[in-house]
């Protein structure tokens, strides 16, 4: 799915609990990392999150089915872009926009998998 996609599925979902399985479901669709792309470990992330790049695409890998649907909304955003271009969003303002409401502990890993993007 596209990141415009995504917005406009979660916008008309108003129920905390629905969006949350939405963004489990999001992560259901991860495209396999190519074997010979190059993964960072994302540290700060309470599960196991890597971020790979081949070839200017971005992949991910979680642990967690929530964490995979975190991951799967980020690289959406950042999908066909050039690192110049990610790195001038403001990932952590459109991310907030989507109003999902997780606890700390999986905010501090959103903005761990963001500031992999801001720091490439």
């Amino acid at each position: 799915m596209t990141y415009g996609e995504i917005k406009a599925a979660l916008s008309l979902v108003k129920e905390d609990v629905e969006k949350l399985e939405m963004v489990m479901d999001f992560g259901k669709n991860l495209e396999p990392v190519p074997v010979d792309a190059k993964c960072t470990e994302i540290l700060g992330c309470t599960s196991f999150v890597k971020i790979c790049e081949k070839d200017g695409r971005f992949y991910g890998v979680a642990d967690s089915a929530m964490v995979r649907g975190i991951v799967a909304i980020i690289l959406s955003m950042v999908d066909g872009k050039s690192v110049e271009e990610i790195k001038k969003m403001d990932l952590l303002c459109e991310f907030d926009g989507l109003n999902l409401h997780f606890g700390a502990a999986r905010l501090n890993g959103v903005q761990s998998m963001i500031s992999f993007f801001k720091n490439l």
